[in-house]
């Protein structure tokens, strides 16, 4: 193979990839003594491009944050692959080499530092874990200060019980930046900031990828932010991904009946689409036991009796990167509307 065509094959592989990720969380105590099985994560596979924002959204409880630890080597798979740029988590590449290569932004900005740190000593930590020089490891700090938009002179010192929440989360930002990683995952990063500080962390986000060369993995509850950040988004419902697209595509044309819904529950300024129906009834099934087939069927209005025997698969609907996992998207699965596009909507 040429050089040239060794190249072309590096291009062609995903920065960042996830292989039929699986985890489920063994809980003790339960009826009559007998341990429970908690389904946390189920078969979750997807691939991140280079320099794209990929975006993670779903109710609570419905494998988001799990699969991000997964991804990051925080807690183990009980089966598939995690795979940065061609080599797999523990078998080409190590937990050290992986951290070096993807960080993350978790959602609780103090419970993230160490109290007894200041800040200058929080973003140094991790270059001289990795070996740098004191020297050159605060200086990195200070760097990486004014790159967030926080004066070393003013901030270098202080602790984290001294610093707002948007101070802090910038503070974990930087710290996560310290060992200069290709990919950030970001867990609920902003959605415990008020909206004025909300905006301008997106804000730097977004200039410090296009400075960096950064991409992110950006999980959220909050649609409207991950359509203004997101690349590609991916919807996962009790620990599987129901659907996966391009941003625009997946708000111009929901192919899931549970992404409709979410999108449907979005709040809007417009008078003329107040909502009118109820987008979406009743609490997610227990992750412990959940519903055969498909596990959206037990709040589905589409549900027919092939939804709760068959699991539908992740298929290509529409435009080439746009999948969905839904009997109606499936034009051989038996559902009555089996290959149809579904225009019906919640609420509008």
């Amino acid at each position: 193979m040429s050089v040239a065509e060794m190249e072309l094959q590096k291009e062609r592989v995903p920065l960042f990839e996830a292989r039929a990720l699986r985890k489920h969380f063994k809980l003790a105590g339960g009826f009559f003594g007998k341990s429970a099985i908690v389904h946390a994560v189920d078969d979750v596979s997807f691939t991140v491009e280079k320099g794209e924002v990929l975006g993670i959204v779903g109710e609570s409880g419905c494998g988001k944050s799990t699969t991000a630890r997964l991804l990051i080597g925080l807690i183990e798979p009980d089966s598939g692959e995690v795979v940065f740029e061609g080599r797999t988590l523990g078998a080409g590449l190590s937990l050290r080499g992986l951290r070096r290569r993807v960080q993350m932004v978790f959602q609780d900005s103090y419970a993230s530092l160490n109290p007894r740190l200041s800040v200058e000593a929080t973003i140094a930590f991790g270059p001289k874990v990795q070996g740098e020089t004191g020297r050159a490891a605060h200086a990195r700090a200070h760097d990486l200060l004014r790159k967030v938009g926080l004066d070393p002179a003013l901030f270098a010192d202080r602790y984290p019980h001294e610093l707002s929440g948007g101070q802090r989360q910038r503070i974990n930002i930087a710290r996560a930046l310290a060992l200069a990683p290709q990919i950030v995952l970001l867990d609920e990063a902003v959605s415990a900031l008020d909206k004025s500080v909300e905006a301008q962390v997106i804000n730097l986000l977004l200039d410090l990828k296009d400075d960096l060369g950064l991409t992110y993995i950006f999980i959220s509850h909050d649609l409207n932010v991950v359509r203004f950040i997101s690349d590609r988004v991916i919807v996962m419902y009790l620990g599987e991904i129901v659907e996966e697209a391009p941003v625009e595509c997946l708000w111009k044309s929901p192919r899931h009946p549970y992404t409709r819904a979410l999108l449907a529950a979005v709040p809007s300024h417009d008078p003329d689409r107040r909502t009118e129906k109820v987008p979406i009834t009743g609490d997610p099934p227990n992750p412990i036991a959940p519903p055969s087939g498909c596990r959206f069927h037990t709040r589905c209005p589409f549900a027919e009796a092939v939804c709760s025997a068959n699991r539908p698969r992740l298929m290509r609907s529409g435009e080439e990167r746009h999948r969905a996992a839904c009997h109606m998207v499936d034009p051989n699965s038996g559902h009555s509307r089996a290959g149809l596009v579904q225009e019906e909507s919640y609420g509008a």
